[in-house]
């Protein structure tokens, strides 16, 4: 089988895994995408391997990490640690995958790499039993808090149509590079929770966004940082009961993983994954009218990558 025909399992609308469940080739989940292979990609999506093994050939196929970091720069690598969750539980972003991004942001040239996130349990707790901390530290992550207020600074929204100003952790503010690293999950308010979502935890009253209309204010945020890179851990998939699951028997081992730079579009391929049309999630249709992104994934060069 050539690597660009690969089966990818999607769940829910009726093309979840498992069995007494068919499986959707990519070709029909993503659309008849655009191929020209002397031209960069705008999309990796990448099935099959670990996690990390996922990311080496993912990044490699969009460039290298050397397209986004440059020596010298300070990164701030932003993924999902929101639960006191063991990984299994696919609440929070698979550490291995964290451990590898950040050893190729050193390997770029990074000055420093932070890894961060405003939780919404326990900051120490969920650091520590998401695995998180320890892999990101020992890859030689800085590994910051999230919970301080002070660390946070008022900023506008350019282009906000419900959130005008936000605060936004500093050590954002203060880095050249902003890579998104969402779990993909069912999320309870949201409906699912991908990368424009996973930006909810860079700023510090979320609670704002849930009183003032929250997809416009998730499509907003996009507006006021835009991050250079997002990488969609699609390893473990929680398709119910999210954002931070109660059993691990709701969590699917689908071994998926999308890279981009556009936010649209690698929500929209990350809806498309969950068996959503994106165009029926409320932030990912928004953010498309604002011209944030492409949710047409047939105008995208993807480059769809077998493992195994």
């Amino acid at each position: 089988m050539k690597r660009r025909e690969f089966i990818i399992k999607s769940i829910g609308g009726g093309i979840v895994t498992g069995a007494g469940f068919s499986l959707l080739s990519l070709e029909e989940a993503f659309g008849n995408s655009i191929y020209n292979p002397r031209s960069a990609y705008d999309m990796v999506a990448l099935m099959g391997g670990e996690a990390a093994e996922m990311f080496e050939k993912g990044i490699a196929s969009i460039g290298g990490m050397e397209r986004f970091v440059k020596k010298g720069q300070s990164v701030v690598v932003k993924p999902n640690i929101g639960w006191d969750r063991t990984p299994e539980f696919g609440a929070n972003t698979t550490p291995e995958l964290i451990a590898k991004i950040v050893e190729h942001c050193l390997k770029a040239g990074a000055k420093d790499v932070f890894v961060f996130d405003h939780t919404c349990d326990n900051w120490q707790k969920a650091y520590a039993t998401s695995g998180i901390e320890k892999a990101a530290k020992a890859a030689g992550a800085k590994v910051i808090p999230g919970n301080n207020e002070s660390a946070y600074k008022e900023v506008s929204v350019p282009g906000g149509k419900s959130l005008k100003s936000v605060k936004i952790h500093e050590a954002i503010l203060n880095s050249e590079v902003l890579i998104n690293v969402p779990v993909l999950k069912h999320h309870d308010g949201a409906g699912v929770s991908f990368a424009m979502k996973n930006l909810m935890g860079i700023v510090w009253d979320r609670s704002f966004w849930h009183r003032n209309d929250l997809q416009q204010c998730i499509a907003d945020m996009v507006t006021c940082r835009k991050p250079s890179l997002n990488i969609i851990d699609g390893y473990r998939v929680m398709k119910k009961n999210g954002p931070k699951g109660v059993s691990i028997s709701n969590v699917l081992l689908e071994k998926a993983q999308i890279i981009s730079t556009d936010i649209v579009a690698a929500d929209a391929a990350a809806a498309k994954i969950f068996g959503k049309n994106p165009e029926t999630i409320g932030h990912i249709k928004i953010a498309a009218e604002m011209g944030l992104g492409k949710i047409d994934l047939t105008k995208l060069n993807i480059n769809r990558i077998k493992i195994g």
